[in-house]
C-alpha cells in the first residue's frame, strides 16, 4: 500500500494580524494549484485576530512563531515543508492561475534556483499607482538581480545551500537572499505569469513614508554585502547622497541668520533634482503618458527618497508601518 505522493510545492505564508487578507490569500492558493499535490503552511507570528483559525480552516498547517522576525518565520516554515519547491507567499498577496505550473517550469530550467515576479498593484489611488512605476518588468522570463520574497519560488535545495534568509535582518531579508543565490552561482528569474497582486502597496503618502521609513532601515546593510552592481548602486548612493542634502537644508536653515538663504535652498535643490532625476525615469515606463505622470510619480519620489533617507538615522519598528496602513 503507498501513501499520499509528496507535495509538489510548499507554500509558507508568514502572517500576523491580518486574517482577512489571509482567507483570501489562502482561496488563491488552492485555486491555482488545479489538483497539483501541494501543501501549505502558515507560520503565525502572534496573531490575535484570528489569522491562525482561518489558515486551519483553509486546510493549512500553522505553526506558532510569535515574536520572530519574518526572515525566521520563513526559515521555520521551509524547514517544516515537504516538497522539492518552496512558494514564499505573503499573507496579503492574491497569486493568478497558472502560478505553480510556471514556478514549476522555470524552477526545473538548469541553473535556475528563484523564481517569480514583481508584485502588483492595486491601482486603486494615484499613490499606489505611481508606486507601481517603481517596479520593473519584462515580457516574458527574464533573468534579474532580486525579486520580493512576497512573492518568490525557490528550489529547496538551492535554498538549504545558500542558509536560507538571515533572521538578523528586519527588512530587506529578501535582497540580501538573492544576492548570496546568485554569488552561489544560481540563476534568478523573472516571468510575469507568476502574477501577485500586493494589497499591502501605499495608498496614501502617509502610508508610503512610514512603511519605507521602516523599510530601508536595513536597505545599506543588505545591498552592501554584494554583489553590488550597477542597478543596486542608486539604492546606496541616493539615500547617503539626501541625508547629506536634508543635512545641509537643516543647517543652512539654523544659520540662515548669519549666512543667508543659499546654504538651505542648495540642500533642497539637490534633494529635489535627484527626486527629479528618479520621477523621470520611472515616468518614462508609462508608455505616451510619461509627462502626464510626471508629477504624480515626482511626488512619490520625493516622499520615498526622504523615507529612505530617513531611515539611515531613525530605526523605525514594523509597528508603525502597519499602523501607517490604517485609516
Amino acid at each position: 500500500m503507498t501513501g499520499a505522493p509528496p507535495p509538489l510545492v510548499s507554500f509558507v505564508v508568514p502572517v500576523r494580524d491580518d486574517a482577512e487578507n489571509l482567507g483570501r490569500c489562502l482561496a488563491s492558493i488552492r485555486a491555482v494549484a488545479a489538483g497539483a499535490p501541494i501543501e501549505i503552511i502558515v507560520v503565525d507570528n502572534g496573531s490575535r485576530d484570528g489569522s491562525a483559525a482561518v489558515a486551519r480552516a483553509a486546510g493549512a498547517t500553522v505553526l506558532e512563531a510569535p515574536g520572530v522576525p519574518v526572515a525566521e518565520a520563513r526559515n521555520r516554515g521551509a524547514a517544516a515543508a515537504g516538497a522539492r519547491l518552496l512558494a514564499f507567499v505573503d499573507a496579503d498577496h492574491v497569486i493568478d492561475a497558472g502560478w505553480v505550473g510556471c514556478a514549476v517550469e522555470n524552477l526545473d530550467a538548469p541553473g535556475v534556483g528563484a523564481a517569480g515576479a514583481p508584485y502588483v498593484a492595486p491601482g486603486v489611488t494615484w499613490v499606489q499607482r505611481a508606486y507601481d512605476r517603481f517596479r520593473v518588468r519584462h515580457p516574458g522570463p527574464h533573468p534579474v538581480d532580486w525579486l520580493g520574497s512576497g512573492n518568490l519560488a525557490v528550489r529547496r535545495d538551492a535554498f538549504a545551500a545558500v542558509g536560507g534568509f538571515d533572521r538578523a535582518l528586519e527588512t530587506c531579508e529578501d535582497v540580501d537572499f538573492c544576492n548570496r543565490l546568485r554569488s552561489a552561482g544560481y540563476t534568478i528569474v523573472s516571468d510575469q505569469r507568476m502574477r501577485s497582486l500586493h494589497a499591502g502597496d501605499p495608498s496614501t503618502l502617509r502610508a508610503l513614508f512610514l512603511g519605507e521609513l521602516w523599510r530601508g532601515r536595513d536597505n545599506l546593510r543588505a545591498t552592501l554585502r554584494g554583489p553590488l552592481t550597477a542597478r543596486a548602486l542608486p539604492s546606496v548612493v541616493i539615500p547617503v547622497a539626501d541625508v547629506a542634502f536634508l543635512a545641509t537644508c537643516a543647517a543652512g536653515a539654523a544659520a540662515a541668520p548669519w549666512l543667508g538663504p543659499l546654504p538651505a535652498l542648495g540642500g533642497v535643490a539637490g534633494f529635489l533634482s535627484l527626486s527629479l532625476a528618479r520621477a523621470w525615469v520611472l515616468s518614462r515606463r508609462s508608455a505616451g503618458r510619461a509627462w502626464r505622470d510626471l508629477p504624480s510619480t515626482f511626488t512619490v519620489a520625493c516622499v520615498y527618497d526622504a523615507a529612505r533617507a530617513l531611515a539611515l538615522v531613525a530605526r523605525a519598528t514594523h509597528r508603525v508601518r502597519r499602523e501607517a496602513g490604517r485609516p
